[in-house]
């Protein structure tokens, strides 16, 4: 067991480009993927949020996603995550014991599984968060857009999203009982 005092005093977390490749090629990666929506007063979902992203050359709508850091709560990842995609003034309301609604594998091969990331084999929990303040797309988010949960299901939408997404976006819907019959 690691004694308290010999962790670093403030770790970062971050790997090089060049340790980040090499451990991507050998081990699965924790994240946490992230529904932002938005509630009334009763707390009936009635937006839910997706972003536009660039990646490979290729723009797709997107839910939040990232890492989990070293010595980081999988709650901080929550909210880490979510203020570096939709702003500091985003608001999340994680609540105290964050439970995922489901758990996601990403593999690098294509159409080994219903889940792909080009860039190694990862694990995923996967939560719902309601957030309340202003959000302002950031680092490599282009843009947010606020989607009923209709228009969230919709088959432009799925054609929108890569990766699998599609799929996890509406196991979220059905999870808050909001798809769309």
């Amino acid at each position: 067991m690691t004694d308290m005092a010999e962790l670093p005093s403030e770790p970062t977390g971050w790997l090089s480009d060049r340790e980040l490749d090499h451990v991507r090629s050998e081990i699965p990666i924790l994240y946490v993927n992230v529904v932002p929506v938005r509630t009334n007063a009763t707390g009936e979902i009635t937006e839910i949020g997706l972003l536009l992203r660039a990646d490979e050359g290729v723009m797709s709508r997107a839910i939040v996603a990232g890492r989990v850091l070293l010595h980081e709560t999988i709650r901080d990842a929550i909210i880490r995550n979510l203020e570096k995609d939709l702003g500091l003034a985003a608001m999340p309301r994680v609540p105290i014991s964050p439970t995922p609604f489901t758990v996601v594998e990403y593999f690098p091969t294509d159409g080994f599984g219903t889940f792909h990331d080009s860039r190694q084999h990862a694990v995923a929990l996967a939560y719902v968060v309601a957030v309340d303040g202003d959000c302002e797309p950031s680092q490599n988010a282009l843009d947010i857009v606020w989607l009923t949960p209709e228009e969230a299901a919709s088959d432009d939408v799925v054609e929108q999203m890569a990766g699998g997404q599609h799929v996890l976006l509406r196991h979220a819907l059905a999870y808050c009982g909001v798809l769309p019959a």
